[in-house]
């Protein structure tokens, strides 16, 4: 095998398929990046649970392949100069690094023994730009749960019926969800992704309307994004079934400006330490106003915010970090936030659609 391309390349392909390298394995190999030369030079890393292959753009002088150690291969080439870079495969898998003056010699592994990422068939799959999906993620990735005892819930659901595509996340204590219309699609999707893996391909996706394909079969998942893709599998078990969780009953709803809503929770947040989660920040609303309070062993903080506001008089407490989640992905200027009593959970909509909801349970005086 001997390749030759330039660092800048060389070095985005291994940023991006190293997110699929093991880092905690009994396996040697499974701690390296396998790098192929045929009609293309790929790269890829696959930890069994996601694999990610990424096409960087060489000369191809002899065709072959070799799996060599990621962290060392990806230091190696950060710190070459900006230039061309020749990988040659000599006698005994020996690898040559060679960029201007630096000259490497680093045992590699035969590539007989790297798993092959699964192979899924390109059918009934749909197109969406990769803004959009990465949107979606970062506007519902942050209530996917951590909790293993419930491993569903690690992940999002991933839903397309009836032309609209649907990503749901819940952890128990809030629920996140985010719609988007997709053209032209009638193909049928109910899946969850697990949330490790929705977080590497946000790392990856461009925010550009560059498009997106999504294939699924039997439980695993292909994100393609032409030069780069991902493989990962899917977890296993019934989601829960979040469309009960939403009601359009409240006792109080307000409309209000949400960064300066996000402002004043973060303000009242500030003297709410690590170790003292168990203080919630207050709502008050009434008289078409809301006050936001906070009160811990270090001190008090009260904010005042105008609202348009619809229903009763409320008082009723929260997470400040379960709102300033929400409230941070959310692009929209003004929101509506519905109460049903000082107990339940409340809901965050938009103004003019439901392309976002999320839920958040209240906090018990």
């Amino acid at each position: 095998m001997k390749v030759i391309c330039s660092r800048e390349n060389l070095l985005e392909g291994i940023n991006i398929v190293q997110k699929a390298v093991s880092t905690k394995t009994t396996l040697p190999i499974l701690e390296g990046i396998l790098l192929e030369c045929t009609d293309n030079f790929k790269l890829t890393g696959n930890d069994l649970e996601i694999g990610i292959e990424c096409v960087v753009e060489a000369d191809i002088r002899e065709q072959g392949s070799i799996v060599i150690n990621s962290r060392i291969f990806g230091d190696i080439i950060r710190r070459l100069p900006d230039s061309e870079v020749l990988i040659e495969v000599r006698d005994n898998n020996v690898v040559i690094i060679e960029c201007e003056n630096s000259h490497f010699e680093i045992k590699g592994l035969v590539s007989e023994g790297y798993p092959a990422l699964p192979v899924i068939k390109k059918e009934n799959g749909f197109k969406i730009s990769q803004k959009i999906i990465k949107d979606m993620i970062k506007q519902t990735i942050f209530a996917v749960s951590i909790d293993e005892n419930r491993p569903i819930l690690t992940g999002t659901l991933v839903e397309c019926k009836d032309g609209e595509l649907t990503f749901v996340s819940i952890d128990g204590y809030r629920l996140a969800l985010r719609r988007n219309k997709i053209e032209g699609q009638s193909e049928e999707l109910k899946v969850v992704v697990p949330g490790k893996t929705l977080n590497e391909i946000a790392k990856i996706l461009q925010p550009a309307d560059d498009e997106i394909t999504i294939y699924s079969a039997g439980n695993q998942i292909l994100f393609d994004m032409g030069n780069c893709k991902v493989v990962s599998r899917l977890l296993e078990g019934e989601f829960l079934n979040y469309r009960s969780s939403i009601t359009n009953d409240f006792e109080t709803k307000i409309r209000i400006n949400t960064k300066e809503f996000l402002s004043s929770i973060e303000r009242a947040s500030l003297i709410i330490t690590s170790e003292e989660r168990r203080y919630p920040v207050r709502f008050n609303i009434a008289d078409d106003k809301i006050v936001i309070t906070s009160a811990t062993e270090v001190g008090a903080v009260k904010e005042e915010i105008r609202v348009e506001m619809h229903g009763n008089r409320l008082d009723i407490g929260f997470n400040p970090r379960y709102f300033m989640d929400a409230l941070k992905v959310i692009d929209d200027e003004t929101i509506d936030v519905f109460f049903a009593t000082s107990l339940g959970p409340c809901l965050i909509k938009p103004v003019e659609d439901e392309k976002f909801i999320y839920l958040i349970a209240a906090v018990r005086k």
